[in-house]
C-alpha cells in the first residue's frame, strides 16, 4: 500500500541556550538558515512530500521573508503553533486530513539526510512508527542526592527526530491532556499504548541548541561540501 507522506516541522524555539536574539531556527549556518536547510532536506528525499511547518505566528512573516530572499517557493502549510512543543505538534497535525504517514521533525536538525527521512517512512508503514536513535557513546551514571551508580549504556539510546507514525494513530495519541513529562511524540504515542519502533539514526543528525552545536554542524557541512567538491 503507497501511503500519503507529510511532514510536520515544529520551529518555535527562542534561542536561550544559544544564547542570540535571533531564534536558533533563523540563525545562518553557512550561510542559509537553519530551519530552511531542515525544510529543503525533505524536498530533497521528496517533492511530493506535504510540508507543514508549525511557527509562532510572529515569525510567519519573517519566513516569508527567508522564502523570499533565497528563492525558495514550495507549498507549504503554515500553522500557527501553541506555547509548548506539545501544543505546536497537535496543532500541525490538525493539518493533516485522512490517511497517511507522518514524520515529525525538530525545526533545527537540518542535517537530516534523505535516507533517513525514507527510512523513518518505509519502516513506520510496517510498524506504525519509527524513530530515529543512536547509541551512546560514552559511560554513564545513574545519580541521586546521596550517590552515583554506573549503568549499562548498551541499555540506552539518545532519540532524534524524525518520529514517524500512522497519522491516524499520532493524532488520536495527541488527543490526551498535556503532561510535561512526555518530551517527545513517541512518548506521547507510548503512553497512549503504542509500541515504539527504533531505527539507526545517525550521529551528525544534531539539534542546534547551544554555541557548540552551530560550530559542529558548520564544520559538518564543509567536510561534505569538500566531499563533493
Amino acid at each position: 500500500m503507497e501511503y500519503k507522506e507529510y511532514a510536520v516541522i515544529v520551529a518555535g524555539g527562542k534561542g536561550t541556550r544559544i544564547k542570540t536574539k535571533v531564534p536558533k531556527q533563523f540563525l545562518p549556518l553557512n550561510g542559509k538558515p537553519v530551519l530552511l536547510r531542515t525544510v529543503e532536506a525533505f524536498y530533497r528525499y521528496s517533492e511530493k512530500i506535504r510540508v507543514i511547518l508549525v511557527l509562532p505566528a510572529d515569525d510567519f512573516e519573517t519566513w516569508k521573508s527567508i522564502c523570499d530572499k533565497n528563492d525558495f517557493h514550495k507549498n507549504i502549510i503554515l500553522q500557527k503553533g501553541g506555547e509548548s512543543r506539545f501544543q505546536s505538534v497537535k496543532s500541525g497535525l490538525s493539518k493533516i486530513e485522512g490517511e497517511g504517514l507522518v514524520a515529525i521533525h525538530d525545526g533545527v536538525r537540518p542535517l537530516v539526510s534523505e535516507d533517513i527521512i525514507g527510512a523513518s517512512f518505509r519502516l513506520a508503514a510496517v510498524h506504525q512508527s519509527a524513530v530515529a536513535a543512536v547509541r551512546l557513546k560514552e559511560s554513564i551514571r545513574m545519580t541521586d542526592q546521596h550517590s552515583t551508580k554506573s549503568v549499562d549504556r548498551s541499555r540506552f539510546r539518545v532519540i532524534q527526530t524524525p518520529q514517524t507514525f500512522h497519522v491516524q494513530l499520532i493524532k488520536k495519541a495527541y488527543e490526551m491532556i498535556e503532561d510535561p513529562s512526555l518530551t517527545d511524540d513517541a512518548s506521547v504515542a507510548e503512553r497512549s499504548g503504542h509500541i515504539i519502533s527504533l531505527f539507526e539514526g545517525s550521529y551528525e543528525n544534531i539539534k542546534i541548541t547551544t554555541p557548540e552545536d552551530l560550530i559542529l554542524a558548520e564544520a559538518l557541512l564543509n567536510s561534505k561540501d569538500k566531499i563533493q567538491d
